[in-house]
């Protein structure tokens, strides 16, 4: 008779050997990463005594971080590159990444042998400031005396570079000749701080377009190798378009980064909702706002990192090592999501959007509705306003190529998007009311299904894939839904459309034409102007966007 316990003991052992193979063949699960990345200035116009102000504030962050034990990105300014007081600080730290902050001080503008413009040492306005008002040329110049000096000061030339926005020229100049792995540039915004960047790929990172770093690039020959990230951890549902206030992780807003439920409901959506290829949020803060006004929110969110960090739930690291990652897993940019499916302000909105390197996509939930606020489509052919030559004027604006784009083309009173209608007999339509929240869920590492459950039982899946966007309707018997996605958007979205055919519409964004296209489906053009997009006799509306 066969020993029944060893055998027993075997057939655990091979299960035990089963599971660990498995375990190391499996992929990791998609990492949620946090940079913490303070840049420095030497002085500020807009302070009196700026100088000990912002060196108070950049030793009172090393501190900080230093106590809690957690690794930094500390990115200087040229004036500050060359202080001796923030050599000798940076000189004797081992915990942090010393980078680049590409504005352009006179400083640097006058040892790089060009005339400076600014009204004071360092100047915000874009055609100053930026390496946008400059030449190639002079871009290329620039970036020689940064990184010459650079070197002479820390034996070494830095990884990244950041900037509120860096251009093309500039980026594929710093990765080729000094071996710069990653960037990063501000979260959209319209007209703040005398430029506008609008319709990007919305979070986490992406490769940038040789022809223009704000447009991500579809191809690897036509991308430069170095991910651009998205700054200052916008709020996902609030920090869009007009809406007024400012909600980032930056430390120094109140009702935002310096406030403990917004961070802590911030987080919790980072940490715990669905992310695609990886989860990603910056946070610090510019030396600029001075240390009493971050030290409250800041110390409070370097406490939550280091408890997240410890147990597990976040990957804390610099920005060069997330960009050396980055360029390891992805050849190309790779889907991402940010969801968020609470409210912190208890009015019962939600919001998920999807990116990945052909569009961008942002769903709503609020009122007892829910619609498509933000479709745009990315063209690495776009070529950048500031590829070859320098901006004159004082603001810049940097833009994609809008399908939907309810911050820009809503009225009062008329809010732009993509409403889901059924569609009656008489021709008629009436709005899809969702019944309970969204089920949200990765189907694999690109594609996201959302789930919405109407009144009735009728169910509308939509799911975002790399290329394209697929929506089915049915009801609760699994019988196709006669249904549509109505586009209103009134005067300006008329003035993008150029045409509406029956597989697709044609639009127009200055000398760039593209399009919307269905594989299922048909477009109809309505008689007050607006634009139906129906789905076929099986319920089926397959959008594509590559």
């Amino acid at each position: 008779m066969p020993d029944i316990a060893r055998v027993n003991r075997l057939k655990i052992s091979a299960w035990i050997l089963l599971l660990l193979l498995l375990a190391m063949t499996a992929p990791a699960a998609a990492p949620r990463i946090v940079n913490i990345y303070n840049f420095v200035r030497e002085n500020d116009f807009r302070l009196a005594n700026s100088e000990a102000i912002l060196f108070e504030a950049t030793t009172q962050q090393v501190q900080l971080l230093n106590r809690a034990g957690l690794p930094a990105t500390f990115a200087l300014q040229y004036d500050a590159l060359m202080d001796e007081h923030y050599q000798t600080l940076f000189k004797a730290q081992t915990n942090f990444e010393i980078a680049a902050w590409w504005e352009i001080p006179q400083a640097l503008a006058e040892k790089a042998g060009l005339k400076w413009r600014g009204e004071h040492p360092w100047d915000p306005k874009a055609n100053v400031g930026f390496s946008t008002g400059y030449t190639p040329a002079e871009r290329r110049k620039l970036v020689d005396v940064y990184m010459a000096d650079f070197k002479d000061v820390f034996g070494y030339y830095p990884k990244t570079v950041g900037s509120w926005f860096i251009d093309e020229v500039t980026l594929a100049y710093m990765a080729k000749r000094y071996g710069v792995v990653a960037s990063c540039n501000c979260k959209d915004q319209i007209g703040t701080d005398f430029y506008t960047l609008w319709g990007g790929y919305w979070n986490q990172a992406y490769y940038p377009s040789r022809l223009n770093a704000y447009m991500p690039a579809q191809t690897r020959a036509g991308q430069i190798d170095v991910p651009i990230f998205r700054m200052l951890g916008s709020d996902p549902i609030y920090q869009h378009g007009v809406t007024p206030g400012m909600f980032t992780l930056e430390p120094v807003y109140r009702e935002a980064g310096g406030s403990t439920n917004w961070v802590d409901w911030f987080m919790d959506s980072l940490i715990k909702q669905p992310a695609l290829a990886f989860g990603y949020t910056q946070a610090g803060q510019e030396n600029s706002f001075g240390w009493k006004a971050m030290k409250t929110g800041l110390t409070r969110q370097i406490e939550l990192f280091a408890e997240e960090s410890r147990a597990g739930k976040i990957r804390v690291e610099t920005l060069a090592r997330s960009g050396e990652w980055f360029r390891k897993h992805y050849t190309v940019t790779p889907p991402t999501a940010v969801v968020a499916l609470g409210d912190w302000k208890n009015q019962n909105r939600k919001t998920i959007w999807y990116d990945s390197r052909f569009y961008r996509l942002n769903l709503l939930w609020e009122g007892g509705r829910f619609f498509i606020r933000d479709l745009h489509i990315f063209d690495e052919k776009v070529v950048s306003p500031t590829h070859e030559t320098a901006l004159a004027a004082t603001s810049l604006a940097y833009e994609t190529l809008p399908v939907m784009d309810w911050a820009r083309w809503s009225k009062d009173g008329a809010p732009a998007g993509m409403w889901p209608v059924v569609l009656m007999p008489d021709g008629s339509s009436s709005p899809m009311s969702p019944a309970g929240s969204p089920a949200v869920k990765e189907l694999n590492t690109k594609e996201l299904s959302i789930e919405q459950v109407l009144g009735g039982g009728v169910k509308l899946e939509i799911v975002c894939a790399e290329g394209r966007l697929a929506c089915h309707a049915a009801d609760r018997d699994g019988k196709p839904l006669r249904w549509a996605w109505k586009l209103t958007g009134g005067e300006k979205m008329k003035a993008a459309v150029q045409s509406v055919q029956p597989d697709h519409i044609e639009y127009k964004l200055g000398p760039t034409t593209y399009h919307l296209r269905l594989v299922n489906g048909t477009c109809e053009q309505l008689s007050d102007g607006d634009i139906q997009l129906n789905a076929d006799s099986a319920g089926k509306l397959v959008i594509r966007l590559d």
